[in-house]
């Protein structure tokens, strides 16, 4: 059986952590900050953790992460 390939568009855009938990950027802050508050162009500065199923799909793409 040959190995697994990772994909790699999800190699780079999320993160395993040491508990087995996917991390991912927020989305929402690359253009067009004008019109968003302060409180939340604060807020999306932090990660996210996926849940359930999406969180599942990631796992599936990285093998070895």
């Amino acid at each position: 059986m040959p190995k697994m390939k990772t994909h790699k568009g999800s190699a780079k855009r999320f993160k395993i952590t040491g508990s087995g938990k996917v991390k991912a950027k927020k989305s929402g802050l690359r253009h067009i900050l004008t019109s968003k508050s302060t409180k939340r162009k604060r807020a999306l500065r932090h990660p996210s953790i996926l849940q359930g199923k999406d969180a599942q799909n990631v796992k599936k793409m990285m093998p070895y992460a």
